[in-house]
């Protein structure tokens, strides 16, 4: 399959670049050989962004002038995060970090998002989208690629939101760990 990665800048949370697109009759080509999780986004200023915070989509597709769609592989982790506003200022923030699915998952059905995805946190409202927002800058000041992070510290994460208990860092011995133990047989 001939899938060009997006460009190593930023583009996760730049509404306004994308990669070129692909017809999508050609992107439906690609889908009989690998399943791509297709991840819809959209922009309408000031009113609603329902965006992506970290993930490389192996393409993106400009729909028109407010949506995109995201095409990741499967087995890639991305974040979106949903992001309403009324007159009277934010009504609802939602982030999501997920993992593409391959055909062997089991995926969770998630609106915008096709055929689903396996969801490894959920975080709604202010105060628990802030406190992941600040775990994911941590995770960025450290040097480490969050694409790269373990699924289960993003699972024990939205869990002890849930739970209402002190979250977790991510630190550089538990990112050596995970790696160390994707390296075994």
């Amino acid at each position: 399959m001939n899938v060009t990665a997006a460009p190593a800048a930023n583009t996760a949370t730049d509404p306004t670049s994308t990669t070129p697109a692909p017809s999508p009759s050609t992107l439906a080509g690609q889908a009989g050989s690998v399943p791509l999780t297709r991840v819809s986004l959209a922009y309408i200023e000031p009113r609603f962004k329902l965006y992506l915070r970290f993930g490389v989509p192996a393409r993106t597709l400009l729909l028109d002038r407010w949506r995109r769609c995201a095409v990741f592989l499967p087995g890639a982790t991305f974040c979106r995060i949903r992001w309403h506003a009324n007159d009277y200022g934010t009504i609802r923030w939602q982030l999501m970090v997920m993992q593409a699915g391959t055909p062997l998952d089991d995926v969770q059905r998630i609106p915008g998002v096709q055929p689903g995805a396996r969801l490894l946190l959920h975080a709604e409202g202010d105060a628990n989208v802030r406190a992941v927002l600040e775990r994911i800058d941590r995770i960025e000041a450290l040097g480490i690629a969050t694409i790269d992070v373990s699924p289960a510290y993003w699972r024990t994460l939205g869990n002890r939101l849930a739970a209402r208990l002190p979250l977790p860092e991510y630190t550089t011995e538990r990112h050596a760990a995970w790696l160390a133990g994707r390296m075994l047989p």
